[in-house]
């Protein structure tokens, strides 16, 4: 595959954190939430800080996803959300930062939309890739084509216990990066980091070139230093969310200061651990 312009700004920013001998963070924010304009203002606040931001796609059924990002999602459709909000905001994004850009959609969304004319309008918005959880066996073939023919990274989520064969073959089927939970169920976990994340890391170097990105579970500052000792690039997603929820007056300059609060985190980790 030969990646788009806006791919190699995801490759700029992990190469980028590598030379500054940190992770990249990357921080995630539904589309459209709280609304259309609070989240367009939060995102630019946010690429402040991250070196990735993970826009999602709202959907009816985030039947992945815990209750923080499930209500946030179900409150971007209630204020409107439509596909083209989307488009502007990466586009928006694209223009007044460096800040790479990924997205991170159920397979549904996609699917109405039409896969090619998605993966098109994406590449020319800025976006580098897609993460898409739930991807179906069957329609795998035609997201992967549509997503090389726009220049598309596309990033996969590692089932925590896949064998090493499922790891391989996963590694030669992705792009961009790979996608490791840091707890095991859904997105929103407050419990410790996995005591076995470190090793599921190792495997994945073993089993692919491709940058290893850990979220789901990150939700402390402190879970970003820790994860951030081996991993290339830490995601935070409900922690942000729930941030927002607690300065409803103000959910821009809330997702700024947790922004703040986990770039700090994932810069104080110790390099010679990592």
């Amino acid at each position: 595959m030969q990646p788009s312009w806006s791919a190699a700004r995801l490759d700029y920013a992990l190469a980028t954190s590598r030379a500054e001998k940190r992770a990249a963070l990357g921080l995630y924010l539904p589309v459209g939430y709280p609304c259309r304009t609070a989240s367009l203002d939060a995102l630019h606040l946010m690429a402040r800080h991250a070196d990735v931001l993970e826009l999602g796609i709202p959907h009816t059924d985030p039947h992945l996803d815990g209750p923080v990002i499930q209500q946030a999602s179900a409150q971007a459709l209630e204020a409107g959300f439509q596909m083209i909000d989307l488009f502007t905001a990466a586009t928006q994004l694209t223009a007044s930062t460096t800040t790479a850009l990924v997205v991170m959609s159920y397979w549904a969304p996609i699917e109405r939309f039409g896969p090619e004319l998605f993966a098109e309008r994406l590449s020319v918005a800025g976006g580098a890739g897609v993460l898409i959880p739930d991807l179906p066996e069957h329609a795998a073939a035609t997201w992967h084509w549509a997503a090389q023919e726009a220049g598309l990274y596309t990033i996969p989520l590692i089932p925590a216990h896949a064998s090493d064969a499922r790891l391989a073959e996963m590694g030669t089927q992705s792009s961009g990066m790979v996608y490791a939970p840091a707890t095991p169920g859904r997105t929103g976990s407050r419990r410790p980091l996995s005591p076995y994340l470190p090793r599921l890391v190792r495997r994945l170097r073993t089993a692919t070139s491709l940058p290893v990105a850990v979220g789901i579970g990150i939700s402390t500052p402190d879970h970003a230093a820790q994860a951030s000792r081996y991993a290339d690039a830490v995601v935070v997603g409900s922690a942000v969310i729930r941030h927002m929820t607690t300065w409803r007056n103000a959910p821009d300059l809330a997702a700024a200061q947790v922004a703040k609060s986990f770039a700090d985190g994932v810069r104080r980790a110790s390099s010679s651990a990592r």
